[in-house]
């Protein structure tokens, strides 16, 4: 019997980093989900990754505020596909504000979608990733350990996103899943309402992170990675 095709959800997955790394997934031959709370942008994002390998992607509209929404994005992919081997938690935002200007529903909705979606995507997923021995990967920053100022909600959401997955890579190591955080530097995407242009060139590209999960996903059953800082290898001056 053939080997069955690995599956892979990626929340946030509609563009940036998210969108990259499921571009070299899917050209590697992972059958790929992408998540966004927008139906239209998810399945747009679908639409042209399919492109690359017909019927390899997946589009869902999907919280990751919600529990619930992520329990049935997980049960999406299983009764799409019939199995989760990766989960990559890429959802993010951010407001950069003094404390004094930062306003409790800025908090909120950082806290919310960087750290507690981190929560409530492993939660909906561990069962289905200890059925398969899966991965479950996390995207944070260089601000998960370097603070800054206007940074204390995203610091505080990205320095929870690492203590989370070094914690529940101890807690799962045992049930065969490997959990890694990924915390990459300056990324040529439109996180923060940035849009990308040839001034980016010597930031980290979307798809340079998906060579990372690639890599990752390759690796001896023996052997974890259990935190990388990425940084871009010329600064801009």
């Amino acid at each position: 019997m053939a080997e069955t095709t690995k599956t892979a959800l990626i929340t946030g997955g509609s563009k940036g980093i998210g969108y990259g790394i499921a571009e070299v997934l899917i050209s590697e031959g992972i059958k790929v989900a992408v998540t966004s709370r927008s139906k239209q942008n998810a399945e747009e994002a679908a639409a042209r990754l399919n492109q690359i390998r017909e019927g390899y992607a997946l589009g869902i509209e999907s919280d990751v505020r919600s529990f619930e929404s992520q329990q049935l994005a997980v049960q999406t992919v299983i009764e799409h596909w019939g199995q989760l081997d990766y989960f990559i938690a890429n959802a993010g935002v951010g407001h950069f504000a003094p404390i004094q200007e930062l306003t409790p529903e800025q908090w909120r909705e950082t806290i919310d979608i960087n750290l507690t979606g981190v929560f409530f995507s492993a939660k909906a997923s561990v069962d289905a990733l200890t059925e398969t021995k899966g991965y479950f990967i996390t995207i944070s920053s260089l601000a998960g350990t370097n603070f800054f100022e206007k940074g204390t909600a995203y610091n505080a959401s990205k320095f929870g996103v690492v203590g989370f997955s070094q914690a529940m890579m101890m807690d799962v190591r045992n049930a065969g899943i490997k959990v890694t955080t990924i915390m990459p530097g300056s990324v040529a995407t439109e996180f923060n309402n940035h849009a990308p242009s040839e001034k980016d060139a010597w930031k980290i590209q979307p798809e340079d992170i998906g060579r990372i999960v690639s890599d990752l996903i390759k690796l001896p059953a023996r052997t974890l990675p259990s935190k990388i800082e990425v940084r871009p290898t010329m600064p801009s001056k």
